[in-house]
């Protein structure tokens, strides 16, 4: 029995509204009365096929056109539960006049599924429709014959549509799901359901790109098993767009050997490279910062003879400011303003940059016109291109990145006088004005761009409104970001979606509300948004903060039981910091087990909460034990050690040594400190000695100063005292025989436990 676990749709159906706490009731009443969290919704979907044709029904239907053919024992098992023929007559009639509405309301009235043909017609056509109710009516269909273990009665290309519907609804995890399920279960779907999920997960974030080409992975896997018949794989073989989205995976995560990999297997499978691949090489050539490379993929286009477009320009536009390189962007887009085709050779006089050795073999083999650049004159472009709205805004982006809110102001003005329609300002680019205004902190100006666009026409988007939020809300002026809230409602008729929600929740969080924040997490619930990680962890920092780590700790179940999102290292960290801030060490450490056991390797956040719950809880005990396992991390590092089986890599922070090493100097484990503090050199951390030096003095002047001490405890606490003399010369403070050098060299008999003596 194959099975796979589907999200649910998020939609307004799918969860009812729950009720909101009153200013005056308390968290814990509220969390109460909710029953913590109204549940999730029940489309929680686990694909199940069972009475499972043979494996050459499966190939049929996926060349099929929607007839659905079943074999002598699956028609008598059908034929039980089908409807009239009447029925699936008039539903069958009905869909082929393409009056999905109604039939829509003659499948609600059937008590019993219709044919196989009726249902996939039926999936088909609501997915074609791309609306949101079509698409919660489709999934309920698929729901229903999981319930009824029936899934084997949908074709492939209905689960298809249905794939492709859901991705571009922004249901990711549910298409590929649904692409999975049908893979393990016989089907093939064709390239052009597959691809566009493949598309969606690789520019998504998270693991999306990895989950994009696991996917292509696996639909490569199934193809191999048919290799004898071409006809059944033919539709269902990757064409240029399906590895340009794999492609595009790996420029996302820096992947250079795969992109080589795939990139030489295209023209195998008759993908020939197109312009869009170059642009996705362009991009990669900025992931791994070779910026010398960017003009050579630009004449690599030119001499294929591949047609040239403005997204080209784009990438290489957006790719300059990318890497920080404003000149060269601003003498690209000056160049094309100018109406000149040598761009290539404007780039080679501006590449001063010597290439990399880093993945050189890779490029060597994308680019070979990169190896032995010609001495000839760079090809020119076909036509001059003119920058458009796009390109400037790119350009703004990159002044607004390094706070020029001047000269994004003046680039403004600028397009407003270009002659060019294509030229003028669009709403990314009042945007990006807005977006560098309130990064300024000027949040009047920001408003006063905000009503220009209303009166000009432009209209302002729900991205727009997002970004003014949040600067009222870094500015903790909440009572105006909830005007603004209104007004976004009321006047632009725009719905706030989960960045909205999110932004408020932490605005909350920034006046030390928590209330207001489990109240907007609620309202947003209510109405049918989907909460992200972003939104859980941010409402467990609420929590954490507000020093309720039980609550924080619900909201982080809750979190690993909704489908819709992954639980990654942030969320874990949040969870620790919220037990560590009340010195509940045992429940931390019981958390850091947890996150192991689950896959996740503590991380320099994850010590330096623990570090700081140690301190408040004055064990200086777990401290030692903490610091043993960061200076074994960080030998890893030292060692390159990259075993799987190996945590990874450790650079530890100011925060976490300083903390470690003031809780050993109060607990006088001078040993220990003075390893802390060569750490903390050794990577360029300078120390506070004016600290250190004032807790010995206030803690520790008088040790060892007893003259009535026996010669068997003057022995036991030798090795101490030694400690302490050499921590004193480091300090500079006045010690016994130290004269040259503080760090503390081992001798005979020592014993790395003597601190706790």
């Amino acid at each position: 029995m194959n099975t796979a676990r589907l999200p649910p749709p998020t939609s307004s159906s799918s969860s009812s509204p729950s009720p909101q706490p009153s200013s005056t009731t308390s968290i814990s009443q509220a969390l109460t009365s909710l029953h913590w969290f109204s549940p999730l919704p029940s489309s929680t979907f686990t694909f199940t096929f069972t009475s499972k044709p043979p494996r050459r029904r499966f190939l049929v239907l996926v060349q099929g056109t929607g007839n659905h053919t079943t074999n002598p024992t699956t028609t008598t098992f059908i034929s039980a539960s089908t409807p009239s023929n009447s029925l699936n007559q008039t539903l069958l009639t009905l869909l082929r006049q393409r009056k999905t509405e109604e039939a829509w309301l003659t499948y609600v009235q059937c008590t019993e599924l219709p044919s196989p043909t009726c249902l996939s017609r039926l999936v088909s056509q609501l997915s074609y429709l791309n609306t949101h109710q079509a698409l919660t009516r489709a999934q309920s269909i698929i729901q229903r014959l999981r319930n009824e273990r029936q899934l084997h009665r949908l074709d492939a290309n209905s689960l298809g549509l249905l794939a492709v519907s859901a991705a571009k609804a922004g249901h990711i995890l549910y298409a590929a799901s649904l692409i999975k399920s049908m893979l393990r279960s016989g089907y093939l779907p064709h390239v052009k359901a597959w691809s566009a999920v493949v598309s969606r997960l690789a520019a998504s974030g998270d693991d999306g790109p990895l989950e994009a080409l696991k996917l292509f992975d696996s639909v490569a896997r199934r193809m191999r098993r048919f290799t004898d018949d071409a006809l059944i794989v033919a539709n269902s073989r990757p064409d240029t767009a399906a590895y340009n989205a794999a492609l595009n995976a790996c420029a996302n995560l820096g992947y250079t050997e795969r992109f080589l990999h795939l990139f030489e297997e295209m023209p195998h499978l008759g993908a020939e490279p197109d312009v869009l691949t170059y642009n996705v090489m362009i991009k990669l050539c900025a992931r791994v910062e070779r910026k010398d490379l960017l003009v050579f993929a630009l004449e690599r286009i030119l001499e294929k003879g591949i047609q040239l477009c403005m997204t080209t320009l784009h990438s290489l536009v957006a790719a300059y400011v990318g890497l920080g390189d404003l000149e060269t962007a601003e003498k690209l887009v000056q160049a094309m303003r100018e109406e000149r085709k040598d761009l290539c050779k404007i780039l080679r006089e501006l590449n001063s940059i010597s290439p990399s050795n880093n993945d050189g073999y890779v490029f060597d083999k994308l680019l070979p016109n990169s190896v032995e650049p010609n001495n000839s004159e760079p090809p020119l472009l076909p036509k001059a291109y003119a920058p458009d709205s796009r390109i400037y805004t790119t350009l703004m982006k990159g002044y607004m990145k390094e706070g020029r809110v001047t000269d994004t102001v003046r680039m403004l003005e600028a397009m407003r006088r270009q002659d060019d329609s294509a030229s003028h300002p669009d709403h990314v680019t009042y945007t990006t004005v807005v977006s560098a205004l309130v990064k300024s902190g000027s949040m009047d100006r920001a408003r006063q761009v905000l009503a220009e666009m209303t009166r000009i026409g432009v209209p302002a988007n729900r991205i727009t409104y997002n970004i003014l939020l949040k600067g009222y809300c870094q500015q903790l002026q909440i009572d105006k970001a909830k005007e603004l809230v209104r007004e976004m409602v009321d006047d632009a008729a725009i719905v706030p979606d989960v960045v909205s929600y999110n932004t408020l929740i932490d605005g909350c969080i920034l006046v030390d509300d928590s209330a207001g924040a489990l109240t907007y997490f609620n309202e947003m619930r209510a109405r049918g948004i989907a909460p992200t990680k972003i939104s859980y962890t941010t409402l467990m920092k609420a929590f954490a903060l507000s020093g309720q780590p039980k609550l924080a700790n619900k909201v982080f179940e809750e979190m690993l039981r909704d489908p819709r999102v992954k639980v990654d290292l942030v969320a874990w960290n949040m969870l620790v910091e919220s037990y560590c801030r009340l010195g509940l060490v045992e429940e931390a450490k019981k958390t850091v087990q947890r996150m192991r056991e689950n896959g996740f390797y503590p991380n320099v956040a994850t010590y330096g909460s623990l570090a700081n719950g140690i301190a408040l809880a004055r064990k200086p005990g777990e401290a030692l034990l903490l610091w043993n396992e960061v200076k074994e991390r960080c030998a890893v590092k030292e060692e390159e050690e990259k075993s799987n089986s190996s945590p990874p890599p450790l650079k530890p922070d100011e925060g976490l040594l300083d903390t470690l090493a003031d809780i050993c100097v109060r607990a006088a484990f001078f040993r220990k400190a003075l390893e802390i503090v060569a750490c903390m050199e050794e990577n360029g951390i300078p120390p506070n000695k004016t600290k250190y030096t004032r807790i010995y003095v206030e803690m520790h002047s008088r040790m060892f100063t007893s003259k009535h001490a026996s010669k068997a405890r003057q022995d036991r606490r030798r090795e101490r005292k030694r400690a302490a003399e050499a921590f004193k010369f480091w300090l500079g403070l006045p010690n016994s025989y130290y004269g040259s050098e503080w760090r503390l060299e081992p001798v005979d008999g020592d014993d790395s436990a003597s601190d706790f003596v």
